[in-house]
This record gives C-alpha cells, structure tokens and sequence, in this order.
C-alpha cells in the first residue's frame, strides 16, 4: 500500500511540473463557445466560436456546427468581419446568419449539409436581426432608416455639430422574400440607361424588401407568431439608451399591415416569446416602476391577445427574470440566477409555478430546443471548466457535451475555486469566489489580491481562468489568493441584497470588501502586508472608494471607475442609474452625493493607485478619471494614469486588453511583491 502511495505522490508531482503558467496572450486566445441553436430535428447544433486575431487586432466569431452528435466543426470564415445569428430554417435544410461581407451586414444563406453562403439581401444599411418566417418562404428582419441627406448638405454649410440626444437613425421591421433556387445575376446581362429615370432592364435582382412597420419609434425586439400571421415587437420613441424605460409591446399583421398595441405600461415593457398556439405573448415589465427597476426584479406575465387579459408566472422566483425564453407545449424554460449557480427552470403554463429542470453542469447559458421540444441544446460549464456546448433529451435530462474547450487548459496551471461566504458590517451574508493555487499550503499565509466585479448587478462564479485585465491565473501562481466579492447588489441573491446599497454606494460595497479581507485573516490565510484591490466599471468605483477611505491595501487599480457621483451624474449616458441608486439629484440631496463619491475623502488618500479608462468613455466619462488623479498628485499619493486610445467603457481589442493587463501585473508586483517589471518588446515568454 506504501509503495502505490509513493507512485501516486510521484505522479502527481510530475503532473505538477509538466504543467507550465500560461502567457498572458495563450489566456487572451482562449477559444469560447456560445449561442447554440438546434436544428428542428434536432440532429445538428450550431454555436459561434469567438477566437483572437492579433494580425488584425480584434476578436473574431464564426459559426460551427455538430451533426448527429459528431465532432463539430467550422462552418463559416468571414475575412476580417463576424458571422453571427444563426438560424436553421423551418424544414432544416438551411442555415442563415449575419454578416459583413464587403457590403454591410446582410443575411446570408448556406445548405445545412454544407456549401457556399450566398447572400439573400443587399440593403444599404446594416441590417440588426432577423428570423424565419414560420413557411421557410422568407425573413423578417430589422435595420435602420436611411441617413437624412439633408445632413451631408448642412455639414457642407456649417460643419460639423451635433445636437444632444437628438442624432439617431431609427429602426424598422421589414420581410423579404426567399428564394430557394435563384439564378446568379450574372447569368444575365443588366442594362441600365442613362437617362433621368435610370432604369433597369434585363437583370437578376434579389428580391425586394417591403416595410412592415413606420413610424416614431424605434423597434428593439422581435418575434414571429408560430402561426406565422403576425410579429410581435418591442418599441421605444428612440434608440437612446435610457428610452428603455418607456418601451410597450405591440403586434403587425403580416398580411394587413395593421398594428395593435399590446402591452403599454408606464414604464419598460419587454418581449419574451409567442406561445405555441400563437394567442398568447409572453413578456417581462416593471409595471408602473421607473425609479427602481435597476435593481428591483422584473415581472414576468402572459397577455392572452383575444381579450387583452395578463396573468403573472413564476411569482415565487425572487430573481431579475428576462431573456432567453422558449415556451413548447409542455412548459416555459429559461435560465437565470441562483446565488453563483445558474439551472434551467421551466414554468407550468397552466398553474404559473416554476421549478427546476436541469442544474447540471452548475452554470448553464443559453438553450435551444427542437421543434417538437423533445432534444435541448445548451452552453454551460462547471467551476473547474470553460463552457462547453451540451445536448439532452427533455423526457429524462442527462446532458451529453460535444465540445472539448476545457481541454485547452490541460497543460496549464490554472487555479482552484471555492465559493466562500461571510457576514458584513451589518450583518448582510456576503459570497466571494475565492482562487487559490493548485498546490495551495494551508499552512502558509499568503498575499491577496482583491478583484470586483462591474454592475452592481454583475455576478463571479468559480472558474479555472478568470481574466479580463487582470492576470489572476499568473498571480495565483505565483503565489497568492485572489478574493472575487459578489457584493451587496451583485444579480443571483434577490431583491433586497439588490437593493442594499441604494443611497449606500461605495460605503456598504467597502464593507463587503474589507469584512471578506477581515474574514481570511481570521482564518490565518493571508499576509495582511501584501494585498492589493483593483476592478473595472462598478467595481473601479468601489476601488477608487477603497483607495481613499482606507489604507489597508498596498496597492490598488481603478478601471473606468467613478470618483465623483456629481461629475458622473452631468455626463454619464444613464443618468438615470444615479437618480435610482442615490434617489436623489446632486440638487435635491447634495449630501448623498458627497457621502457616496470617493473624492469626498480625498484627504485621507495613501495606497499607490493605477487609474485606467477608455478615452471614449460614455458610461463613465473620462473626467472622472482625472479628477481622480489631480486629487491624488494633490495629497502626493503615487499615482499613474493609462488612457486607453479610441476606447469607451471596455477594453475590447486584443492588443490594448494585453497592455491594460502588462500595466495591473507591473503595478501589483512593483508595490505588493516589490519588484520591478519591464513591459517587453518583441517575443514574450510565460510570466512566472
């Protein structure tokens, strides 16, 4: 027995040293599965693959498919664009997708056993979404109005000026007819002439799109009755970002034209789905709600269109709930949060009540049935994996994977996860994601690192490579613990932890922060001399609150983060947010303000702090990222700030996000490890 102990320690210490840390750029490539679609049948699968193209600096997404369970496969390649939204049609026999091919993004169309895509459109705007009419014959698709051309006449004149929340195209529904077998246009010559009323003889053309909506409002939202007579859709008065607030429902007769409003509350109305008899439209709203709906719970109802009458499902799910439905004869199946696991939940359509479908793999994404709803595809992983695409019959749930993205990992050193919990300043239970190394010494006392998610209502789960700008997996290998707070706000435990930190910003979140430091160091796991915090958006904002209300980090890194709720307020694209979160204006309650904005507390600044933000920044203007470093060079705090050229409130290109994570990893290892880093120039080794 001694003897196989000793050969299986060996062989584990072997694993152990044949395992290397990964390079930041091998993290950055990690190939990621999403937005799986089932074929009517339910014999094929196709999802995107996103994958990293640093020749062209950008991420690109393609479409891959699996038949009969086999191994799946690449099926589309758009040079230098995306192929995305992809759609079996009716019979099975083709697929359509998105994409720009030269000519702005038009739906193209292949044979499902494979082939050349052919595009079925050829719109001069972009079009946005689109669907199978039910009979397969054509698609109902979306895009926007046409460019004033008066505005290119008054640029000529006076330049260039924009008036504020008042520049906008708005949008449209539109179908088009599918033709099956077309001839190329050109197996036919095509004459035009030249005179005034230019026209066209002799020509191939795609079919002409007709309009199905107008008007002033904007469409958001669509789906198809099952029937195939009509299309719901969502509509606001305007694309601006806040114009969500006073979304309504409403449905077009495809034959008539005729449009009936279906659904109008006071505030956002949202369409779900259509049920399978096509006389009921699923949809979640906020009712009469348009100062908290940020953080208190959508309502999800069933509208019977023949009287106009609601009924209210899953009432006892105490979740945000919206996005994702699919209604089949026999229930209503979705996703969404339970505390850091995420199961199918599927609606009684009779009794309302919603129950547990599947909860294994622990977090599962989108999901797509066949049209008889017997065979369910769906994305999903557990703490240990990546996502994974994964099918199963309904009639008894045993999900079968049919991709192998973990294995991407198999000679790396990655971390351990566990979902740890401890009590707030006020009592609130707090849950973090706490990340150790594979080989992770009870006995030793480590350095920690703290890393916040955005939001509020953003969720960490366990995962074996957490990354974003922050290098976690290097970090932990090189010798310490990472702590990922779901702070008070965070989405996955109700309403009322939702609803904690109104008019409590930054100073309840630091709670959480500090009692989950206090936490490890009662349980004698870290060096409280070597820790360090850091997060982007939301959780920029906590940290940046963080640097100048205490002083117990070494080290922190504010990314896009908010300093000052009164500046933010003036020039966020949601003032909204603000009003809800502090239920104030800085001219109602001023206090509030300054007692939530960590510019208040400047004074008391002593941690080093990076600041980094996206020069385009919307959602948190770049001021705010000044005047948090104006404030610190004031108190003569060290400080650096990194302006991320071109970019709004995300880093999403592959050559600034590595930057942005050589500047956190030179950072935190100058003042929590002490140690000097140079960026490098040419080939990059792994970081250890």
């Amino acid at each position: 027995m001694k003897k196989f102990i000793t050969l299986l320690l060996i062989a584990s210490a072997f694993q152990l040293r044949a395992q290397t840390v990964p390079s930041f750029e091998q993290v950055m490539s990690l190939r990621g599965v999403g937005n799986p679609i089932m074929s009517p049948d339910g014999k094929q699968i196709a999802f995107t693959v996103q994958t990293t193209d640093w020749n062209e600096n950008r991420f690109d997404t393609e479409i891959w498919i699996s038949r009969d369970g086999k191994k799946p496969f690449q099926l589309t390649n758009t040079s230098k664009g995306n192929s995305t939204s992809v759609a079996f049609s009716p019979d099975g026999q083709w697929i359509a997708f998105l994409a720009d091919r030269g000519n702005k993004t038009q739906i193209y169309v292949m044979r499902a056993e494979g082939g050349e895509a052919r595009a079925v459109t050829k719109e001069e705007e972009s079009i946005s979404g689109f669907e199978w009419h039910p009979s397969g014959t054509k698609f109902i698709f979306l895009k926007p109005e046409k460019d004033d051309k008066s505005k290119k006449e008054i640029e000529k004149r006076y330049g260039g000026f924009e008036q504020d929340d008042n520049e906008f195209s708005l949008s449209h529904l539109w179908q088009v007819d599918f033709n099956a077998d077309p001839r190329d246009p050109s197996e036919l010559p095509c004459y035009q002439s030249v005179d005034s009323l230019k026209s066209k003889s002799g020509c191939i053309e795609l079919p002409k799109a007709k309009r199905l909506t107008q008007g002033k409002y904007t469409v958001t939202s669509f789906i198809t009755s099952p029937d195939g007579n009509s299309v719901a859709f969502g509509h606001q008065p305007d694309p601006l970002i806040n114009s969500f607030l006073k979304s309504d429902i409403s449905i077009v007769d495809i034959t008539s034209g005729k449009i009936t409003k279906v659904i109008i509350n006071p505030s956002s109305d949202a369409l779900e789905e259509w049920s399978p008899d096509s006389k009921e439209i699923l949809y979640t709203t906020n009712l009469t709600d348009t100062t908290s709906n940020f953080y208190m719970n959508s309502k999800l109802f069933s509208v019977r269109l023949s009287d106009k009458s609601s009924r209210q499902l899953a009432k006892e799910l105490d979740e945000d709930l919206g996005g994702g439905f699919t209604w089949r004869p026999s229930g209503i199946y979705f996703t969404t949060w339970n505390k850091t696991k995420r199961p199918i939940y599927v609606i009684d359509p009779n009794t309302g009540v919603a129950s547990v479908f599947l909860n294994s793999p622990e977090q599962i994404y989108g999901i797509s049935f066949s049209k008889a709803g017997d065979m369910v595809a769906f994305t999903g992983r557990n703490g240990d994996q990546l996502n994974e695409v994964f099918v199963s019959t309904k009639a008894s749930p045993t999900p079968q994977r049919i991709t192998d993205m973990t294995s991407q990992l198999s000679s790396w050193k990655t971390t351990t996860s566990e979902v740890i919990s401890w009590k707030s300043k006020d009592g609130a239970v707090i849950e973090g994601v706490l990340h150790k190394p594979v080989d992770y010494d009870p006995s030793k006392k480590y350095p920690l690192l703290v890393v916040i998610h955005g939001g509020p209502t953003g969720i960490d789960t366990p995962t074996p490579v957490p990354y974003y700008v922050y290098p976690i997996v290097q970090w932990v290998n090189k010798g310490c613990l990472v702590l990922r707070p779901n702070y008070r706000g965070s989405a996955g435990y109700g309403e009322k932890f939702r609803s904690l930190n109104v008019k409590n910003l930054g100073v309840g979140d630091a709670w959480d922060v500090l009692s989950g430091v206090d936490y490890l160091d009662k349980k004698g796991m870290i060096d409280k001399n070597k820790m360090g915090c850091m997060g982007w958006s939301q959780g920029g904002y906590i940290s940046a609150f963080l640097t100048t209300t205490s002083d117990i980090f070494k080290a922190i890194s504010v990314g896009a983060g908010i300093s000052d709720w009164m500046t933010y307020y003036v020039s966020t694209d949601i003032h909204p947010f603000t009003r809800q979160y502090l239920k104030a204006t800085p001219w109602s309650d001023e206090a509030i303000y300054k007692k939530t904005s960590p510019m208040t507390y400047i004074n008391q600044a002593k941690t080093p702090t990076l600041i980094q933000h996206g020069e385009l920044d919307r959602r948190v203007p770049i001021s705010n990222a000044y005047q948090l470093l104006q404030g610190l060079r004031d108190k003569g705090v060290k400080t650096e700030l990194m302006v991320y050229k071109g970019f709004g409130h995300g880093i999403n290109k592959p050559k600034e996000r590595l930057a942005a994570t050589w500047h956190n990893w030179q950072w935190f290892n100058k003042y929590v490890w002490g140690e000097k880093v140079e960026m490098p120039v040419g080939e990059i080794k792994n970081e250890k």
